[in-house]
């Protein structure tokens, strides 16, 4: 009984990876008002998720110098499940304005829409994995 016991918990360790949030990962932003892209990396921040800006790349698709590199783009997405995120907050770069958020993930596309008042915009983001 105690090995079963142990195996059973070291099968529930070795899965954990493996539930890791869908989300997770890297992330190409739709193209800005500039016509510039990046990289997203999303991953875990406390109970919500939260993507940061690792790579910039300028209207051609070549990789650029940017400040904003490092900066966290996307904070406090709350999981609802089924592909939902509500109650975030992304920053855009080309505007430097923050929106209030929410993401659908679906497949290798997850769909960023912010809100400001009763002005919003969406965003369909690819995976870069």
């Amino acid at each position: 009984m105690k090995h079963l016991i142990l195996t059973a918990a070291a099968a529930v360790v070795l899965a954990m990876p493996a539930m890791a949030d869908p989300v997770h990962g890297h992330w190409r932003t739709a193209p800005d008002d500039n016509g510039n892209t990046g990289i997203i990396e999303m991953t875990d921040c406390a109970n919500r998720l939260c993507g940061t800006l690792i790579q910039a790349f300028d209207a051609a698709g070549q990789a650029m110098s940017s400040p904003n590199v490092g900066r966290q783009i996307v904070w406090d997405m709350e999981p609802q499940g089924s592909g939902r995120y509500r109650n975030g907050r992304v920053w855009a770069p080309d505007r430097d304005q923050t929106y209030s958020a929410r993401m659908q993930h679906e497949g290798d596309r997850l769909t960023v829409s912010g809100c400001v008042l009763v002005f919003c915009r969406d965003a369909v983001w690819s995976r870069a994995d």
